[in-house]
C-alpha cells in the first residue's frame, strides 16, 4: 500500500538528489578550470634540451644547472652554431610544443629578422619564455684620441669628417650597427672598418690601427683597466655593473642610443601557457639567487628586472623593430649581401 505521505516526500528526495548531482558536477568543472592540467603539473617528465646557436653556451649552462636541480630532470645544452642561428631556430621550431625543447635566443635572431635573413618567424613560430640578462657594449677609443667624453669625440669627428675609423666584428654585427648609429645620432662621418671577429676588432683599436670600437663590456673592461683603450660610454639604458664609472650614451646626450645585447629562452609555438609560465617562474627563481647572478655577471650578463612571458614577447618585437630601423638606414641590400 502507498501512503500519501510517501508520495509527498518522493519529489523532495528526487530534488535533493538532483541538487547534489549538479553541485558535484559544478565542483568538478570548477576544479578543472582553476587547476593546471595534470600534464602541466607533471612537467617536466623527461630531459629538457636547450639549443644554442651562434653564441656562447655558458649562459644556458648556468640556468640549465638550476633547472636540473629544481626539477630532477637532466638538462642538455646542445650547441648548433651553424648558418647564423637558422639551424638552432629550426630545431626548436619543429620540436614538440611541450616545453622540453628550448632555444637560447640572442640579438642574432632579431637581427636576422630585421635583415630578412631569417627562415623563421620569431613571433609566429615561438613562444616567449624569459629574458635572463642584458649585455652592455662599451664605446672605447685608443689613448691617442684626444677625447675623454662622447661630446669631445663627436666634436673631434665633426672637425675631421671621414678622418676617424670605427672597428666592428663584421658587417651587420651589433658593433657595426653601433658605429652607424653614432653617425646618424651625432651627425658625423666615422668610417666603418670591419674585422673578422670581436678579438681582432679590439686588437685593431688597442694597436691604434683604428680609433674606436664598440665592444662587449667584459672584453672592454680588461683593456680599459690596463690602459690600452679609454672607455667613454655604454650602450645600455642604465649604467653597467661591470663599468659603473662610464656614463650611458643616453646620459651623454643621445636618448635613442640604447643598444643592449641580451639572452633569453623561447619555446616552440603552441606550447601550453601553463608550461610556459612554469618555465618562466622557475627561471625567475634562478635569477633571484645571488650565486646565479654573480656567475652570469662574471661572463658579462647583467640580470635585468624579471619579465613575464608577455613582456618577453614585447621585448623581442621591440628589438626587431629597433634593428629594422637601423638596418634600413644603413642599407638592407648591402647588409644582406655581406652577411650571406
Amino acid at each position: 500500500m502507498v501512503h500519501l505521505g510517501d508520495r509527498a516526500r518522493r519529489p523532495r528526495r528526487m530534488l535533493a538528489s538532483y541538487t547534489i548531482f549538479v553541485a558535484t558536477i559544478f565542483a568538478s568543472l570548477t576544479a578543472c578550470l582553476l587547476s593546471p592540467p595534470a600534464w602541466a603539473q607533471g612537467f617536466p617528465n623527461r630531459p629538457i634540451k636547450i639549443v644554442v646557436g651562434p653564441s656562447p653556451d655558458v649562459f644556458a649552462r648556468i640556468l640549465g644547472e638550476h633547472l636540473q636541480q629544481a626539477w630532477g630532470q637532466p638538462v642538455i645544452v646542445e650547441p648548433r652554431p651553424g648558418a647564423g642561428g637558422k639551424l638552432a631556430a629550426a630545431a626548436v621550431a619543429n620540436a614538440d610544443p611541450d616545453g622540453h625543447t628550448l632555444l637560447f635566443a640572442t640579438p642574432t635572431y632579431t637581427l636576422n629578422a630585421a635583415m630578412k635573413l631569417a627562415s623563421y618567424d620569431l613571433v609566429k613560430e615561438f613562444e616567449a619564455v624569459s629574458i635572463i640578462g642584458l649585455i652592455s657594449y662599451a664605446l672605447v677609443v685608443h689613448p691617442s684620441v684626444p677625447a675623454r667624453s662622447v661630446a669631445e669625440l663627436v666634436a673631434l669627428a665633426k672637425s675631421r669628417p671621414g678622418g676617424l675609423n670605427c672597428a666592428s666584428a663584421g658587417i651587420g654585427t651589433v658593433p657595426h650597427l653601433a658605429c652607424e648609429t653614432l653617425n646618424r645620432s651625432a651627425g658625423v662621418n666615422v668610417v666603418h672598418v670591419p674585422y673578422r671577429d670581436v678579438n681582432a676588432a679590439m686588437m685593431g683599436t688597442v694597436s691604434g690601427t683604428v680609433q674606436m670600437f664598440v665592444g662587449v663590456s667584459t672584453t672592454a673592461k680588461a683593456q680599459i683597466l690596463s690602459g690600452t683603450v679609454r672607455g667613454l660610454a655604454v650602450t645600455t639604458a642604465q649604467r653597467s655593473t661591470l663599468l659603473p664609472d662610464l656614463p650611458t650614451l643616453v646620459e651623454s646626450g643621445y636618448p635613442t642610443f640604447v643598444m643592449p645585447g641580451w639572452g633569453g629562452f623561447l619555446a616552440p609555438a603552441h606550447t601550453p601557457k601553463e608550461i610556459v609560465q612554469k618555465l618562466n617562474g622557475e627561471i625567475a627563481r634562478a635569477l633571484l639567487k645571488p650565486d646565479v647572478q654573480q656567475r652570469l655577471l662574471n661572463v658579462g650578463m647583467e640580470t635585468p628586472p624579471l619579465y613575464a612571458p608577455a613582456q618577453v614577447a614585447e621585448f623581442i618585437r621591440d628589438d626587431v623593430a629597433r634593428w629594422t630601423q637601423l638596418v634600413e638606414a644603413v642599407g638592407l641590400e648591402k647588409l644582406r649581401e655581406s652577411a650571406q
